[in-house]
């Protein structure tokens, strides 16, 4: 049944900060409320379009597509502040009445943004005049041009404004009214009915819902306050004046308007001519430019040429099976019609190797195609690893193939330059995405409004657990401490929370999407511009797919720029390396993988994945390709049985004989989604096609679809002499592990990165593991990471040293790495240049003075030299750190004069100008300490994230050595049963919660020798929680994981101990080993004085030569209990040998 009236003007979540409504709520406050139809006319954007629709037509109401524009006061170009105040625009509301009026729509919310936006994206009169066929416009709420007017007194104004919209949209302009307990609206209502009457215009009544429910009025307010960045408090914050602004029921629409039943019928009237459909699941893919060289100017004659030479190339003779498999391939992109998608494909990638831009060997399913491999869009033979084309492009299933490309993600950029080159500039655009509030942004947005102090908010923060994908309802449920403050003083906090969780916060630029239009996009897609200038489309990836548009992923793998700038180090030492053509079969490389020694190897450096090596130790590309497939959500059983088959542990059984040759290499494991392909068609007799829609309907568990397919899966097997009983075990077999099997091509290819960055980790150490810092020289957590790696590897990275490194880490020599200046906080890469440039054309600096005058002062600043200070960078220098901090402003002015007067050549280079003259004396550092360790090192790690010129450590050093019972020397062995104490320092905590609920945390700890990871199980936690924070020096007892290496320890603790309480708590018992020569009366005498003037509670126990044994005589010293103190330690140790006194 249609309902009466219809909302025309209403905003979501996409309306950003100001509508407190998801497009599902939205529209199931619509079906709730029995409407057939609702409008949605974002502020000034479209970003909703897409979803909203498909939204709607699921729900079988019927989408209007719409905005409330902004209308620039003069023309959009004119971007001053007016005299009166306000940012020179109106309000207006704007729905696309048929698929004209949509495009129209689409190219005036983009002018919005390019052209005219002063604060708000705006319009003018002109654009409307040129874009109004096909749209319905309503006058607007309070802010719309009519209303404003007649408000103001201008009742001439409003009537000539109104004429003008009426001949711009005529009988499409319709005067709005809404009542929301606002005086002023109240009073355009009687405007509004007069200017109706005067000029014959229609009304319409409207609600301007901003949120579904009324008791979300709070949570809308908070959101207009993050909007606006005020606190709630603030009494000249944007507010609105009442909460009336939801979606009211038709009853309450009629008891507000029932003086105007006209303006109720009139948006039913409204939503009746509307008539829009959007067109999906085509496909608008752009023309290729073919040659003129070339002998053809059909796509598809061209492609089969260029793949036929590409294969020649790759496999010098074409076999009749790799024809086979090309032509095939060729006649199912030629029946689908998607030539010109490989051909844009293949000149990119074309353009990106010719400009020794560095690419991936490829990604995602597109590795299983003999085309993408002819045509060098991927370097992976798919005949070699059995890769299937159809698990890449299925016949059965149009839709647009999915090539997506890694790049270097330096140069990342060249490549889409060039797209915009070849396809013009308004045919590419890069693509949107939207930040959403998630569970701890939310509650952090919010508590910040309502004005909770950053540490109570932060306290709630943390409270909710580190979960991918939380929401704040699983965090309750899990996390008592965040329940109990739900219940109690924060309770308005979390249930506001709540509404807010979920919707769109911000937009930005998605980090690899681009999309391409066959000829203008605004004929396609509505554009955004940022607040930084990138354009981009109004419609995320989700919604250019649905419209079959071509997108594509350029993404930026930081690898391929490790590899590149490794082989680049490896340049200058005039060797020269081909990673194309490398050995595959190189037992150094699987010895490192079986080591576990994969930190800063691609995909294989997660502690888990670490352990798993060791227990798996690959021999072959395919263990690699295999561990990468199955080290995901999934059952981890499987790793395990893969790694038992095969070492022989456990016996490998195929379920029927056609089996064994699709799981051979996986040791009768399902691993591959391939795999479970092969298995419908060999065993069902599925064409490949029919098979990938299996695997598709067992991936997303669609019951019917998989209820269908099991059956003609058994009548096909029955068919090849296969009882049904097996048939049936098959199916259910594949269907179990289905859901968790990988994209065989993807793993494949990431594999063979994976095993070039391992061959250079090998074989050129210092260069690799330069590039790998400098690529991660924004994140100082990996460059700590990275640097213990190296310090495992026996390789030194050196501090930073102004007359010595450069912008980036390089190598010295095969032992040492120069550590890279522009990993220094607070110093850009312009300071960097300017001082590198300078040192290399006129050699070292001496001083502070010395670098100031030397290096232009606008790039190198005050910040600029306090960091290197506090960095260290300039302790090769004259002068130490406190006394060149202390002179920053006076070398700054040096610098500055010294500049300025350089060309007139009057600096007095001894200083010894009096007062009255002009020349410039260089100043003279104070006599000034140096900082106390502590005070350098705090700065130290300030700046570089990182101490590297000393350690807190080492102030602990003595207590360390004394009760650590491990070394990180690399003969350490140890077994599960070994009980390991070892102390360091607390760094990055991260706390879960277990399958019981209860809190459980992880945490690294930096030792004096090496790096630790350190789990810490519920019971643990319970008992020993309070010592895990950031910083604090504990001892942990424990056992180690498994059997490990000095390289990857990580232990299970069941005890920690704080530093101060470790002498007290682990002092049993004080060893001493008497020499032969010191047993006499007199020194054994001697010793229990020195004992009993430092009594305590160890036992004191004495190691005596033994002549009848090499083991020594143990003698207990009763009645004596002395003191572990770290000074009568010393003593004893002195006097007896360091090797002589020890604690158990």
């Amino acid at each position: 049944m249609n309902s009466e009236f219809i909302h025309l003007h209403n905003h979501s979540d996409y309306s950003l900060l100001d509508g407190a409504q998801r497009i599902d709520q939205l529209i199931n406050t619509i079906d709730d409320l029995n409407m057939d139809s609702v409008a949605l006319t974002e502020h000034g954007n479209m970003f909703s379009t897409i979803p909203y629709y498909k939204e709607a037509k699921k729900a079988g109401i019927k989408p209007i597509i719409g905005c409330e524009i902004y209308v620039a006061t003069g023309s959009r170009f004119d971007k001053q502040q007016r005299p009166e105040g306000g940012w020179g625009n109106n309000h207006l509301i704007l729905l696309a009445q048929n698929y004209k009026g949509y495009k129209n729509l689409m190219k005036l919310v983009t002018a919005g943004y390019l052209e005219g936006f002063y604060y708000r994206p705006r319009i003018d009169i002109e654009l409307l005049q040129d874009y109004s066929e096909g749209l319905i416009c309503l006058s607007g709420c309070l802010k719309g041009e009519v209303p404003e007017k007649m408000l103001r007194g201008d009742y001439e104004g409003a009537r000539k404004s109104a004429i003008l919209f009426s001949e711009i949209f005529p009988n499409r302009y319709f005067l709005e009214i809404q009542n929301h307990g606002i005086p002023e609206e109240e009073t355009n209502i009687v405007n509004m009915k007069k200017l109706s009457s005067d000029l014959n215009l229609p009304l319409v009544c409207t609600n301007d819902a901003h949120y579904a429910k009324q008791n979300h009025w709070e949570a809308h307010d908070i959101h207009i306050c993050l909007g606006t960045g005020k606190e709630r408090s603030d009494p000249k914050r944007l507010r609105y004046a009442t909460p009336e602004f939801y979606f009211k029921s038709q009853d309450e629409m009629f008891r507000l308007f029932k003086e105007f039943p006209e303006a109720i019928e009139n948006s039913r009237r409204i939503a009746d001519s509307i008539d829009l459909s959007l067109p999906m699941g085509e496909s608008h893919l752009p023309n290729f430019p073919i040659p003129q060289s070339a002998t053809t100017d059909d796509p598809d004659e061209y492609l089969r040429s260029l793949t036929q030479l590409g294969a020649e190339s790759s496999y010098g003779e074409i076999s009749p099976d790799i024809q086979k498999r090309i032509d095939h391939e060729l006649n199912v992109i030629q029946n689908m019609g998607f030539a010109g998608y490989f051909l844009i494909t293949a000149d990119f990638v074309k353009y990106a190797k010719n400009s020794k831009i560095p690419v991936g060997p490829g990604r995602g399913s597109a590795a299983g195609s003999i085309v993408s491999y002819s045509l060098g869009i991927t370097s992976i033979d798919p005949l070699k690893h059995n890769l299937l084309f159809e698990r890449f492009l299925n016949p059965d299933r149009i839709s647009m193939p999915d090539i997506d490309i890694d790049f270097c993600i330096e140069r990342r950029g060249e490549v889409i330059d060039y797209i915009k080159e070849q396809y013009g500039e308004n045919s590419v655009t890069q693509i949107i995405t939207f930040g959403k509030m998630k569970a701890k942004q939310v509650v952090r947005d919010v508590g910040r409004v309502m004005g909770y102090s950053f540490s109570e908010v932060d306290k709630i923060a943390k409270a909710i657990p580190n979960e991918l994908n939380i929401t704040l309802d699983k965090a309750l449920e899990k996390s008592p401490e965040l329940s109990e403050m739900a219940e109690n003083n924060y309770k308005e906090l979390i249930q506001h929370s709540k509404v807010l969780e979920g919707m769109n916060r911000h937009a930005s630029i998605h980090a690899a999407g681009v999309v391409i239009a066959p000829g203008e996009l605004t004929d396609y897609v509505p554009l955004y511009k940022s607040n930084t200038d990138d354009v981009t489309s109004q419609y995320d990836m989700k919604g250019l797919e649905d419209l079959g548009l071509l997108k594509m992923d350029f993404l930026g793998l930081r690898n391929l720029t490790v590899i590149d700038k490794a082989v680049k180090l490896i340049k200058h030492q005039n060797k020269s390396i081909d990673l194309e053509n490398i050995s595959l079969e190189d037992p150094k490389v699987y010895k490192l993988f079986a080591k576990g020694h994969t930190i800063g190897v691609f995909q294989f450096e997660s502690s888990g994945m670490r352990e798993f090596l060791k227990k798996l130790k690959p021999t072959v590309i395919e263990d690699l390709i295999a561990m990468n497939a199955l080290y995901r959500p999934g059952p981890m059983q499987n790793i395990d049985d893969f790694i038992s088959r095969k070492h022989g542990h456990e016996k490998i059984i195929y379920p029927h004989p056609l089996l064994e040759p699709i799981l051979n290499e996986t040791y009768g494991i399902i691993v591959y989604q391939e795999q479970v392909m092969q298995i419908a068609h060999e065993i069902a007799g599925f064409t490949l096609a029919e098979a990938d829609i299996m695997r598709r309907a067992m991936g997303k568990k669609i019951k019917t679809l998989m209820d269908e397919l099991s059956i003609k899966f058994i009548s096909g097997a029955e068919n090849k002499g296969i009882a049904k009983k097996k048939a049936e075990e098959i199916f259910s077999l594949i269907e179990k592990f289905a859901q968790y099997g990988f994209n065989k091509s993807h793993s494949t290819a990431y594999a063979y990165v994976a095993y070039q960055t391992a061959w250079l980790k090998v074989y050129y150490p210092a260069e690799f593991m330069s590039a790998n810092l400098t690529s991660e020289m924004s994140s100082i957590d990996r460059i700590v990471i990275l640097i213990n790696e190296c310090k495992k590897m026996g390789i030194e990275v050196k501090p930073p040293d102004i007359n010595i490194s450069f912008e980036d880490f390089r190598p010295v020599n095969k032992k040492t790495i120069s550590y890279g200046l522009n990993a220094i906080k607070n110093v850009g890469s312009k300071a960097l240049e300017a001082i590198i440039d300078e040192r290399t054309e006129q050699g070292p600096y001496k001083s502070i003075f010395d670098l100031c005058s030397r290096v232009e002062q606008q790039k190198v600043n005050k910040r600029v030299l306090e960091s290197l200070i506090t960095s260290g960078s300039l302790d090769s220098l004259e002068g130490n750190r406190a006394q060149n901090y202390d002179v920053v402003d006076k070398a700054v002015k040096y610098g500055q004069n010294m500049q300025q007067e350089i060309n007139k050549n009057q600096v007095d280079l001894f200083g010894t100008g009096n007062d009255d003259s002009q020349l410039i004396k260089i100043p003279i550092l104070e006599n000034i300490s140096e900082w106390s360790e502590k005070e350098s090192l705090s700065k130290e790690m300030e700046v570089l994230g990182l101490y590297v010129s000393g350690h807190p450590l080492l102030e602990h050093a003595e207590d360390l050595e004394e009760f650590t019972n491990i070394s990180f020397d690399e003969s350490n062995e140890l077994s599960k049963n070994d009980i390991i104490m070892i102390g360091g320092m607390i760094t990055k905590i991260v706390r879960r919660y277990d399958r019981r609920n209860k809190e459980m945390a992880f945490f690294d700890m930096d030792c004096l020798g090496g790096h630790v990871e350190i789990v810490v199980f519920s019971d643990a936690y319970r008992l020993y929680g309070n010592l895990i924070e950031e910083g604090n020096v504990v001892f942990v007892k424990g056992k180690p994981s498994e059997t490990s290496d000095f390289s990857d320890l990580k232990i299970l603790s069941n005890e920690i101990i704080s530093v101060k309480n470790a002498r007290e708590r682990l002092s049993q018992c004080l060893n001493i080993k008497l020499p032969s020569g010191i047993t006499s009366t007199e020194s054994i005498d001697d010793l229990m004085k020195i004992a009993k003037n430092n009594k305590g509670n160890c036992r004191l126990l004495f190691h005596l030569p033994n002549s009848d044994s090499p083991k020594p005589l143990k003698v207990l010293a009763h009645n004596v209990k002395v003191s572990t103190d770290s000074i009568f330690i010393q003593l004893l140790r002195a006097k007896y040998g360091k090797d002589n006194v020890w604690i158990d």
